[in-house]
């Protein structure tokens, strides 16, 4: 059975007689606050609209009332055009995909969750339905229980960057305890990844930027390299098992492959199969995106003896509860750079977009 739901403010409003597992109050939710593109361009073209009406909910997922939602690198890429071939035709859509908060509503088959639990997680990248809204509509796989020891402005921070660098660490790589692991870049993603390797026992070497180095050290890495000021090439000695590429540019991509001892991984962050298939369309788009991932796979199989990895956030129930074990006992975490109420959506990608906030943004509700 399916379940309906009206809002009214921030409180629970209505009743009826025959909804899916829901609480004693048997509440309803028919319609909330919502940031909503609909269109593609710069931060201007985000709204901030009342009473959007929140669909059904199936059997396996969760109504979550949102406290907190982290903007994202592809929620910014989103609202900019990535992805339009599959997001075009279902304008406006609601954006984001990090959400903290705590559970309004369960579908019939939900058994991990109940009413009033405060939980975090993370929609998949090709959610139609994002998260920058007062209730958000996740499946029982893509939450988990908040620990108490966060509030939902760090929670919100940490499940889409830190299930990406899972994907590319334990799917992809398969990285084992004492192995070697280097990062590029010290963003969400790959500081994620740095305390992921660190927590498997992995030894971690990083490049960064500034006043990361010291972050990035304090994480558990053996060594950090500042690009800006030193050669990596030079610096860092040794072969390598696996390295995660969150910044993917053609010069990174060769020191990351020759860094690689044969039988290593290289994962980036810059697939390009949503972009060819944008500007190509789905028939001829994505095709084109599979042989061109096959033609890097068997050129670097041959030439260097390494997989090729396109890396991406994928739903990991196993991460997941990996991800919520480590941040509840102070492992991982994603330093928040600054929070804006949900009303200022549109400043908040501002600062993003011209870069006058390095580190995280948080949008409270």
């Amino acid at each position: 059975m399916r379940v309906m739901r009206s809002y009214r403010g921030n409180s629970i409003a209505g009743l009826v007689s025959h909804p899916a597992r829901l609480s004693p109050l048997r509440s309803i939710f028919t319609g909330c606050r919502a940031v909503m593109l609909p269109r593609f361009g710069g931060p201007e073209v985000l709204e901030l609209r009342e009473n959007v009406p929140v669909p059904n909910l199936n059997p396996n997922e969760v109504l979550v009332r949102a406290r907190a939602v982290s903007i994202n690198p592809l929620d910014c890429r989103i609202r900019a055009g990535y992805g339009r071939s599959v997001l075009q035709p279902h304008l406006p859509v609601v954006i984001g995909r990090d959400i903290s908060g705590e559970v309004a509503a369960v579908g019939n088959s939900v058994k991990a969750f109940k009413v009033g639990q405060e939980v975090f997680g993370a929609l998949h990248p090709t959610a139609l339905r994002g998260t920058y809204t007062d209730y958000g509509i996740l499946s029982e796989e893509e939450l988990t229980e908040k620990p108490s020891s966060v509030s939902h402005v760090e929670a919100s921070a940490i499940p889409f960057a830190a299930l990406t660098a899972w994907s590319a660490l334990k799917s992809n790589a398969r990285i084992l305890e004492g192995q070697r692991l280097l990062v590029f870049g010290g963003g969400a993603v790959g500081f994620a990844a740095i305390q992921l390797g660190v927590a498997f026992g992995c030894h971690v070497t990083a490049s960064c930027v500034g006043q990361t180095k010291e972050r990035i050290l304090a994480a558990g890495a053996e060594q950090a390299v500042d690009y800006l000021t030193e050669d990596i090439e030079v610096a860092v000695k040794g072969k390598f098992d696996a390295v995660l590429d969150t910044i993917g540019r053609p010069e990174t991509e060769r020191i990351g492959i020759n860094f690689l001892r044969k039988g290593g991984n290289y994962m980036t962050l810059q697939g390009e199969a949503a972009s060819l298939t944008d500007r190509y369309g789905f028939l001829i788009g994505l095709p084109l995106a599979t042989s061109l991932l096959a033609k890097k796979k068997i050129q670097y199989l041959y030439s260097h003896g390494i997989d090729y990895w396109w890396t991406y956030m994928r739903a990991d129930p196993e991460g997941l509860a990996e991800i919520q074990r480590l941040v509840g006992g102070g492992k991982l975490k994603i330093p928040v750079e600054k929070t804006f109420p949900i009303t200022e959506v549109v400043a908040a990608h501002e600062a993003k977009e011209k870069k006058l906030v390095p580190g995280k943004v948080v949008l409270e509700l």
